[in-house]
């Protein structure tokens, strides 16, 4: 009895989340002659904007860089809630016709590249049954994030077990969880804790934010004037396209300003923090911390909620270290005790190379961490194969933009010339290798040395500029010296 074939596409994405549908778009615009088709482990599109559910969930950046380049977001809100953008991506899907090429409840394991055929083999498990299958493909794209979705971050905390009280990380939010009158401790000072603390605070009895070390908190109108001024006067894809350039020539602007002059920034961070609490509130604790601005990502408040919340007592931030939990809360170690009903562990997450998936060359386990990135697109000796990493400094889909178009260039450029293989291969020995982001937050320092490196300079530099990027990956040469390219006959004849 013959075996049953094995599927075949010519691109597997896996992930139908932003970046997944993303990718679809370009591969299916682009290349239409294209077979495609997207493995996604949940039950659902929108990825990280479906797995969120904690209250208050929103984008941390403009819509207008946020959203696709090829969709406009047509809502006045520039900074979205969870819900908003999950639906705009589902939206998206549904408008291309990419809902059709999504495999539900498919978790890939493994991906297994053969030189001979010049072909991926992908492996997976399907439904609760866990079901193994196997599909092919000639390109592999990986559009994971780089977030494990199985769980967070949560440190050791002595005397844990004790605490009477319940205790949850935002990843993994009850929706049941009824914190109405409630005495709620949020612990942690990035973007999810400055999220929830306001979101909860007018319900919940009381708010502490416990923060270990202060985090730079900047207040942003929920809409942007210029971009719905525009809508009123201009069709809705130019209004869209003039606020999206606008937003990233801002952002590039503030952020090599505060490269440039880190102190001047920072004190005119602290000193609207100082404008929004009042000339008594102790800024100097709560909201300047120990680093430059843009060593971590800023933490936005909209409509300056954060602010609003402290300033109205519903809400507080104790700055100080755990001693440990009790049976009715949490001792710090200046002695104070304070009391919570419930405890949110908003410590971070855990990051995730490809969603853990394993990739071999010729049956040879592949680490990546040995690995050079390329244009940061590829890397270095893993043929046929590309994964999205989105700006630490500016919006995930700015860069997710960019690497599909690339993406779809390069299966192009490789079908006009008749490869079938395109493999980065570092040269130049005078490259040294870097981390592949350069961010001081604890959730990238956990884990970076896991993931692949940076080059010191071009393709194998990040260069976390979009407008570099854009001459780069949209306008620069498919070809590179640093590319090998095969093509059929000639990987035959070397077998």
């Amino acid at each position: 009895m013959a075996e049953p074939k094995i599927p075949h596409f010519d691109v597997i994405i896996i992930g139908g989340g932003l970046s997944g549908v993303d990718a679809a778009y370009h591969v299916q615009t682009y290349c239409p002659g294209k077979s495609y088709v997207i493995l996604e482990a949940r039950e659902a599109i929108g990825g990280t904007w479906d797995l969120f559910r904690y209250p208050g969930i929103r984008s941390d950046s403009d819509m207008y860089t946020f959203g696709y380049s090829f969709r406009p977001w047509r809502a006045n809100a520039a900074i979205a809630d969870g819900a908003s953008i999950r639906d705009y991506i589902r939206d998206t899907a549904r408008t291309f016709g990419i809902d059709r090429k999504i495999c539900f409840g498919h978790r890939v394991k493994r991906a297994v590249w053969s030189s001979a055929k010049a072909m991926w083999t992908v492996e997976a498990e399907r439904g609760d049954e866990r079901e193994p299958v196997s599909f092919t493909c000639n390109f592999f794209f990986g559009c994971t994030g780089y977030y494990d979705y199985a769980e967070g971050y949560t440190p050791v905390f002595a005397g844990a077990e004790t605490f009477r009280g319940q205790l949850i990380h935002p990843q993994h939010w009850p929706e049941a969880l009824d914190y109405a009158d409630k005495r709620v401790v949020v612990i942690g000072s990035g973007a999810t804790a400055v999220t929830i603390v306001p979101a909860i605070a007018e319900r919940a009895g009381h708010v502490t934010m416990l923060q270990r070390s202060p985090t730079y908190v900047i207040s942003r109108p929920s809409q942007d004037a210029l971009a719905n001024w525009l809508r009123r006067y201009l069709p809705m894809r130019t209004a869209y396209g003039l606020a999206r350039w606008y937003n990233v020539l801002f952002g590039l602007y503030f952020y090599n300003l505060s490269r440039r002059k880190p102190l001047a920034v920072k004190n005119w961070i602290v000193t609207q923090a100082q404008l929004q609490l009042g000339a008594d509130y102790d800024v100097k604790t709560h909201f300047t911390p120990r680093y430059n601005p843009w060593d971590q990502r800023l933490c936005l408040a909209p409509d300056a909620d954060f602010f609003r919340a402290i300033k109205s007592g519903n809400a507080e931030i104790v700055t100080d270290e755990i001693d440990a939990f009790t049976e009715s809360g949490i001792r710090l170690r200046s002695g104070r005790e304070i009391a919570a009903d419930i405890v949110v562990t908003a410590t971070g997450l855990k990051l995730k190379l490809l969603g853990g998936i394993s990739v071999a060359i010729d049956g040879k386990p592949m680490d990546f961490a040995q690995t050079m990135n390329f244009k940061g697109v590829m890397f270095s000796d893993v043929p046929n194969f590309a994964a999205v990493v989105g700006y630490t400094n500016a919006s995930w889909t700015l860069k997710c933009d960019l690497t599909c178009a690339y993406v779809a260039r390069l299966i192009k450029y490789m079908d006009r010339h008749g490869y079938a293989a395109c493999t980065p291969r570092l040269r130049d020995p005078s490259v040294q290798p870097e981390p592949l982001i350069d961010f001081s937050s604890g959730y990238i320092q956990r884990a970076i040395d896991q993931f692949p490196r940076q080059g010191s300079k071009k393709p194998w530099r990040l260069y976390q500029n979009y407008v570099r990027d854009l001459f780069s990956l949209r306008f620069g040469a498919v070809s590179d010296k640093e590319l090998e390219f095969s093509r059929r006959a000639d990987i035959k004849a070397a077998a």
